[in-house]
């Protein structure tokens, strides 16, 4: 096995670091997966640029960090069901992912994390936004940590605040051959304050994508505390963006981060292949 001299540099304040001197298509060390391990944890997400990557091979690097997991609403690449293809063609108006979110939050075990694998990309545009739930915690007064402690929110897929099934369709508008029909929303209960397994860090587990209401609460008693949630964890001082090019892979933190796809890019093509992890229930 290769023993890789890794490099890690911080992309922002906030989150985020590029991890160059690594060709994840080699065969390398327990030692370097454990230091990306490392950097996944202290940054939050953590980026590679020109890597070569096989289907099998995209699995085989997954694997060191988590379970690949099913994702529910798109049908796999052929022979390869860990792995989903996010594709906007030059038709195409709408993008996936175009709005702030954790991914499958409103699953009973939302996901670990995500593994996105550029395959094409634009010239410009198409950018990824990521932002950290640790710092927009500790940002909130004492009195609004104390309200939200212990407190639970109704996470669902049908994306009710931004269309409905009519929004997710149409998000899923580049994807309309894999978008499996009839798919049943996904809804569940979790902690709008969530303990990181492996940190133990508190983190802000609400989203505008997918949170409805707290338990016990109306939506229209929720709303205001919701929209201030939820604007405040976007503020810039929380975030880092990241820029794509054929061959870069973003693997992040979905317990203790958001992110959203810039949809600046009409007219261009872009194709992704993504994997998730299996995740555990929040606390």
């Amino acid at each position: 096995m290769t023993q890789a001299s890794i490099d890690i540099k911080p992309v922002a304040g906030a989150l985020g670091a590029e991890i160059s001197g690594v060709d994840l298509s080699a065969e390398l060390s327990n030692q370097t997966y454990d230091a990306i391990h490392q950097a996944f944890l202290d940054h939050l997400v953590i980026f590679f640029r020109d890597q070569n990557l096989t289907p099998a091979q995209f699995i085989s690097v997954a694997k060191h960090f988590g379970k690949p997991d099913h994702y529910p609403f798109i049908e796999s690449i052929d022979g390869y069901p860990e792995i989903i293809e996010i594709l906007k063609t030059e038709d195409d108006t709408i993008n996936f992912g175009c709005h702030w979110h954790s991914d499958t939050a409103y699953m009973d075990k939302p996901s670990l994390g995500t593994m996105l694998y550029a395959l094409e990309t634009p010239e410009s545009g198409g950018d990824t936004l990521f932002a950290n739930m640790y710092q927009a915690y500790d940002a909130l007064s004492d009195g609004m940590k104390r309200m939200l402690d212990g407190l639970r929110a109704f996470n669902s897929s049908e994306q009710k605040d931004l269309g409905g099934r009519a929004q997710k369709m149409a998000e899923l508008n580049a994807l309309k051959d894999t978008y499996v029909e009839g798919s049943e929303a996904l809804e569940h209960f979790h902690p709008v304050v969530r303990t990181h397994p492996e940190t133990g860090k508190k983190s802000l587990f609400v989203n505008g994508s997918h949170t409805v209401h707290f338990e016990g609460m109306i939506e229209e008693e929720s709303k205001p505390i919701l929209d201030y949630l939820i604007a405040h964890m976007k503020k810039p001082e929380f975030q880092c963006r990241f820029r794509w090019a054929p061959g870069s892979i973003a693997f992040w933190d979905n317990r203790c981060t958001q992110h959203l796809a810039i949809n600046d890019y009409n007219g261009k093509r872009r194709r992704m292949h993504r994997i998730t992890f299996e995740g555990s229930k929040p606390v």
